[in-house]
């Protein structure tokens, strides 16, 4: 539902999901891992293991692209808008080596 949300009001943006991505059953070192090669951040439910993956990656000198942890219960609306707020006023660049939780 958020791909769909940030697709509709930001068509432009480059989304692509884990199974567009072909990894829909990857472990979360995998994504994170494909993610940096192409340069994109992540953005994932996921408080526990892929934060703990990203943290591990950083400690041991590997680069992440970026991390943005998004609550299971958060407002849809409001994860859209912060999540299209991001993507048209930000670079990937800006990502490399973060973990940020939304909301803003």
């Amino acid at each position: 539902r958020i791909v769909r949300g940030v697709r509709r009001r930001a068509p432009a943006l480059n989304t692509v999901t884990v199974s567009e991505a072909g990894l829909g059953e990857a472990a979360d070192e995998v994504v994170l891992d494909h993610a940096a090669t192409e340069n994109r951040v992540v953005i994932s439910h996921d408080f526990r293991t892929m934060k703990a993956r990203a943290e591990d990656r950083l400690r041991s000198g590997l680069s992440i692209a970026g991390l943005i942890l998004v609550p299971q219960d958060s407002q849809l609306g409001q994860v859209i808008e912060d999540l299209v707020v991001i993507g048209e006023t930000t670079t990937a660049e800006e990502w490399h080596g973060k973990i940020v939780f939304l909301p803003l």
